[in-house]
């Protein structure tokens, strides 16, 4: 390589690197649009406001939450896909991001290549409960149960492609179970059915149950995560009873459109994980039965990644047929 020309690539290398110091300081320089995918009240809502409440004041601007709800999260993801990737649209995606491709014919994006991944930020606890009236007081004891009375137990289901409907469907499937599932719509009323004996099961979001299994009337068997959540840990995870394959875990996670500047993603995965790492943020979203995370762009990427492999897989092998 000619003198001349190494020197222009020299040159342009610093530019570069110059230019994108430089836009991660002045960044930004109006509100940031925070994109929820799901209605106001829910763990998704709650946990985007609060690290928007936190994350503004260091970033000198307003972050500005925008709930645009339907289509398990698709309408909402689309927004996000489609935004101009200079860093003023973001929003928070859950496990579903990674379920939709297996649950719909087409989407409207591709789940991977128009994002931009920020941040995992943690990972939400499911239980599996039982009814009070159900003779079941292990997983073991219910797995027995299910099989001695093919066809009898039934389990609430909030809604399709949700991580307790694919709990459940995998549960039935490892398990060979004859267990009705009955859909609902939204986690309020299936929790309401199993609370009132309707159906007897249901693989919950675990603040959505924790004051009914404290009262005592919900019993809660096992949570799907990987390890005992400091939430509730006095319950047992499915994978220490012996049942592995039920690791099944919700999370959380901040994204870009795809082509953001990646000055901008590292400040705001700086910020993400700044406001996580506050004591007040990790006690709240722990009280929520979250694990914090707080992870690398590059290590939620992955887990998006091998979640839509993951998750591809559940669906198919239970039969849910794409929408």
């Amino acid at each position: 390589m000619r003198p001349c020309l190494k020197i222009i690539l020299a040159l342009f290398v610093v530019g570069m690197t110059t230019g994108n110091a430089a836009l991660a300081q002045e960044y930004p320089t109006r509100p940031i649009r925070w994109i929820v995918l799901f209605p106001p009240g829910g763990g998704s809502d709650i946990v985007s406001r609060m690290l928007a409440q936190r994350m503004s004041p260091n970033l000198g601007q307003q972050i500005v939450v925008d709930n645009r709800t339907g289509a398990s999260g698709v309408i909402g993801s689309e927004i996000i896909a489609k935004a101009n990737p200079d860093g003023y649209t973001i929003g928070l995606i859950i496990s579903s991001h990674a379920v939709n491709p297996a649950l719909f014919k087409k989407l409207p994006y591709d789940s991977v290549r128009d994002f931009e991944p920020i941040t995992l930020i943690g990972y939400g606890l499911f239980a599996l409960v039982v009814h009070p009236s159900v003779p079941a007081k292990s997983l073991k004891d219910l797995i027995a149960l299910a099989k001695s009375q093919p066809g009898k137990l039934n389990a609430a289901v909030a809604s399709t492609g949700t991580v307790g409907h694919l709990a459940l469907e995998q549960m039935k499937t490892l398990y060979q179970l004859d267990i009705t599932s009955v859909l609902y719509k939204g986690a309020g009323p299936a929790v309401i059915d199993t609370l009132g004996g309707q159906v007897q099961i249901m693989f919950a979001s675990y603040p959505s149950v924790q004051p009914f299994i404290k009262a005592g009337k919900l019993r809660a068997l096992a949570v799907t995560s990987a390890k005992r959540s400091a939430a509730a840990p006095e319950l047992p995870t499915a994978a220490e009873l012996g049942f592995a394959g039920l690791d099944l875990s919700d999370w959380w996670g901040l994204v870009a459109p795809a082509e953001t500047n990646k000055a901008i993603i590292r400040r705001l995965n700086a910020e993400t994980t700044k406001a996580l790492a506050q004591p007040d943020i990790r006690e709240k979203l722990v009280s929520m039965g979250a694990d914090v995370v707080g992870s690398s762009p590059e290590e939620f990427g992955t887990l998006i990644r091998t979640g839509i492999d993951r998750w591809g897989k559940i669906v198919r092998d239970a039969g849910i047929k794409p929408e």
